[in-house]
């Protein structure tokens, strides 16, 4: 009996295994189709989008300032108060994917339509589209830029609340209302 029950064991895990391969080739062929349909779509549209009013250089900026605001927005629905209603934390965990989703996706965007490292030029899907060059230098610099400056405002906001709060426990410890039940006995 105990033979029969290692049989179905071995028989299970077998299968167990070969789902487990079964998937990860399947996820692998799904990832190389979503990043090949992705490098063409940027292949094809970085050209048209490189030309618009503003070159290349307002192109970056923009996409510069979409992966600052995406990063911003996931941030701010993560860190925000937990909610108890199941409908909200997921309207927050999808509006935090969405902000991320964009966040990455512009900077992708400027990065897939520079030409690849191992892709020879001849290839009409290696040559060099003009302008991505100018729009990568924009994009770094006004994501820079931003990052920055909407972090100097994180830490003014911060640094004032701060310096309230201990205003405030100046004034009670001014009244005598700010000290501990130990402070207050001696």
């Amino acid at each position: 009996m105990t033979e029969r029950k290692s049989g179905r064991s071995r028989l299970r895990d077998g299968f167990g295994i070969t789902a487990f391969v079964l998937v990860l080739v399947a996820a692998g062929a799904v990832i190389v189709l979503v990043l090949g349909t992705w490098r063409t779509f940027v292949r094809e549209t970085a050209p048209v989008i490189l030309d618009w009013p503003g070159g290349s250089w307002a192109v970056g900026g923009l996409l510069g300032a979409v992966s600052v605001l995406g990063a911003l927005g996931g941030q701010w629905l993560v860190s925000g108060a937990p909610d108890a209603n199941r409908l909200l934390r997921t309207a927050r965990t999808i509006g935090t994917a969405v902000c991320w989703t964009v966040a990455l996706g512009s900077a992708m965007f400027v990065l897939t339509a520079l030409p690849g490292r191992n892709c020879p030029s001849y290839r009409s899907s290696c040559q060099y589209i003009p302008g991505t060059g100018t729009a990568l230098l924009a994009y770094v610099l006004t994501a820079a830029l931003l990052g920055w400056l909407l972090f100097r405002r994180g830490s003014a906001i911060t640094e004032a609340r701060r310096a309230r709060e201990q205003e405030r426990l100046r004034k009670l410890r001014k009244k005598g209302k700010g000290k501990s039940r130990a402070g207050r006995g001696r």
